[in-house]
């Protein structure tokens, strides 16, 4: 008995395979156009908000933020994403920074994701009279974390304050595989963000339950 014998028509594959190049050329070009957007410096460095918010990833980060609070930059400093179980005054101490100075206006979170970042901080400071934020996190990370912020937080004003890691190479990023892996993946988080925000894709968009959100180390009032 002869098989049947399935095959792709010319005209039917020529389509798929224009469809695949303009796809590869679009998001090239996306790629490009997203770390162009990268901020290369601090545009704010001294304008005072109402808090400062930090996603952890790196002692670069929370030690820029505790700078920025002993500064006066703002009274308020919120870290999201610490493990769970871990408080003020010990992550003070691994930061050899001293508690009883800085411990009453910090506040902890616990979010595992960048999406998170943003819900929590939303929670946090939904008791209180906060209408701006200084954004703290790595230079890279920044365009996705202001996307997700000014999506779940629309009317809070945002001030970027990124931090520059030295394995973030950034003249000829291309050349270097592990900066160049680094900032494809950040990209494609971008990318899936948008997607799952401006498309509203079925299961992927609804607002995290506010009894999901807890805030495991508080200390005073801010």
């Amino acid at each position: 008995m002869r098989r049947a014998r399935y095959f792709i028509r010319p005209k039917r594959s020529m389509r798929i395979v224009t469809t695949v190049i303009i796809f590869l050329i679009l998001w090239i070009l996306g790629l490009f156009q997203f770390v162009d957007s990268i901020p290369n410096r601090v545009f704010d460095n001294v304008k005072n908000t109402d808090a400062i918010v930090v996603l952890t990833g790196g002692s670069l980060r929370l030690g820029k933020a505790l700078d920025l609070l002993s500064m006066g930059v703002s009274k308020q400093l919120f870290i999201s994403g610490v493990y769970q179980g871990v408080d003020v005054r010990e992550l003070l101490k691994v930061l050899k920074r001293e508690p009883r100075q800085l411990e009453n206006q910090i506040s902890i979170g616990i979010a595992s994701d960048t999406r998170g970042n943003a819900f929590e901080t939303k929670a946090w400071i939904k008791n209180r009279d906060i209408q701006s934020l200084r954004l703290v996190t790595a230079d890279y990370h920044m365009p996705r974390s202001l996307y997700e912020f000014k999506f779940v937080m629309p009317n809070v004003k945002l001030i970027a304050h990124p931090v520059f890691p030295d394995k973030v190479k950034r003249e000829r990023w291309w050349a270097w595989p592990g900066t160049a892996s680094l900032l494809i993946s950040e990209y494609n988080k971008f990318l899936f963000a948008w997607v799952r925000n401006e498309i509203n894709l079925p299961g992927f968009n609804r607002e995290i339950d506010k009894e999901n959100i807890s805030i495991v180390s508080e200390r005073g009032d801010g």
